[in-house]
């Protein structure tokens, strides 16, 4: 039986300053948008209170592209993973100001929301930008896209559902390729336009030193009549 933390976790979690704003944003806006780990998935409609689909977003960090996709999507709901409060705080406060329905967040390891609340085949989409690189190599056990990553999150794909990725770190972006090209129900391909991700701060660090934008997108193929 997996137990709590029984993994390297693939994040640190730091003790960033929050802003008078973020902090007040966080501390009345979670328990209105925020989601509590549970042992058992919850039921989507419950939570968002409709049908639509869902995609979930690992390590949404400031929020850029959670909201604005989000708002550019209101026919799927978001539901957004977090750690870092600061980032929870400045996406809570965006949530109420542009009145987005549709996303909900839950500040918690992924590993663990992914084991214990995502069920089988229920989300469309699964969106991870810019994931923490640990880019020395001592450190490349804590990445989060490694052997076993397809296990974690495939089963909570629909068949024709989605993976989108994006790194600034070559060797990153070749360790992701390998990982997932490994999987037979998945295919690369060209990113869909409606999901096209926003230009993000971590991007915008990324481009400043040259580094190249890699951006991967799967499906998850669907299953051959019988």
């Amino acid at each position: 039986m997996k137990h709590a933390h029984d993994h390297i976790r693939s994040y640190v979690i730091r003790q960033t300053r929050m802003s008078k704003h973020q902090r007040e944003a966080f501390e009345r806006l979670y328990p209105v948008y925020g989601v509590a780990l549970c042992a058992r998935p919850p039921i989507w409609s419950q939570v968002f209170g409709n049908d639509n689909p869902v995609i979930v977003e690992i390590g949404f960090g400031m929020g850029e592209a959670l909201i604005e996709v989000a708002r550019r999507l209101p026919e799927f709901n978001f539901f957004g993973i977090e750690v870092h409060k600061p980032g929870l705080g400045k996406t809570l406060a965006q949530i109420e100001q542009l009145q987005l329905s549709n996303v909900r967040v839950i500040r918690e390891d992924a590993v663990l929301v992914f084991r214990q609340m995502i069920a089988p085949e229920s989300v469309s989409g699964i969106h991870l930008f810019f994931p923490d690189p640990w880019p020395k190599k001592r450190h490349h056990k804590r990445r989060l896209i490694k052997p076993g990553f397809p296990e974690l999150v495939m089963p909570a794909l629909l068949e024709g559902g989605y993976l989108y990725l994006a790194t600034d770190w070559d060797d990153y972006a070749a360790q992701i390729r390998e990982v997932l090209d490994a999987q037979p129900e998945l295919r690369r391909r060209e990113v869909d336009a409606p999901y096209a991700r926003p230009e993000t701060a971590f991007e915008r660090k990324g481009l400043a030193q040259n580094h190249q934008i890699h951006e991967l997108f799967y499906r998850r193929l669907r299953r051959a009549c019988d």
